[in-house]
């Protein structure tokens, strides 16, 4: 059983056992203290109950930011928009579509001017509907505006600086 070792290496670890035999007899041993780490300002550990800084639910995280960055209304609104067929109900939806909300106004366009006369005489009503979804005071008016009026600045017989369409017939 002749197995060949690397002489340096074999002295060396002979070495280093007869160095800690001494140490362990002579009591050389001590045990390492663990140091604590220092504690950053303000920070706390995490105890048991709840706190700011576990794992949030999605809908409070985004209900909080909109409400720290003011956008419930607006998002509130929006959504009234994605739901208009169902609080005008379906045939009024087919001819009016909710155009903008600025200053507590919403602006609603038409498809004729029939429907335009008709929604502004539901406006009351529906001005209650919208304040009933969204809360009180969010709607105070509501702006119909008819169809979008033809152009009569193109073509192929226009005249520049003309006043548009006009009987001539006498």
């Amino acid at each position: 059983m002749d197995e060949e070792h690397d002489k340096q290496g074999l002295d060396l670890a002979k070495s280093l056992a007869g160095r800690l035999k001494q140490q362990a007899a002579n009591g050389g041993f001590k045990p390492v203290k663990r140091r604590r780490r220092p504690r950053i300002d303000g920070a706390q550990v995490s105890g048991a109950r709840p706190d700011d800084r576990d794992p949030q639910k999605l809908t409070n995280t985004l209900g909080r930011l909109m409400r720290d960055q003011g956008w419930e209304v607006d998002v509130a609104v929006h959504g009234v928009m994605a739901r208009w067929p169902s609080i005008v109900g379906p045939e009024t939806a087919q001819h009016c579509t909710p155009e903008s909300y600025e200053n507590n106004i919403l602006t609603v366009r038409t498809s004729s001017t029939a429907w335009a006369t008709q929604l502004k005489l539901l406006a009351p009503d529906l001005v209650r509907r919208l304040n009933a979804e969204l809360g009180e005071g969010t709607v105070i008016a509501v702006n119909v505006q008819g169809p979008h009026a033809p152009s009569w600045r193109r073509g192929p017989r226009t005249v520049r600086g003309g006043r548009g369409p006009r009987d001539t017939y006498g």
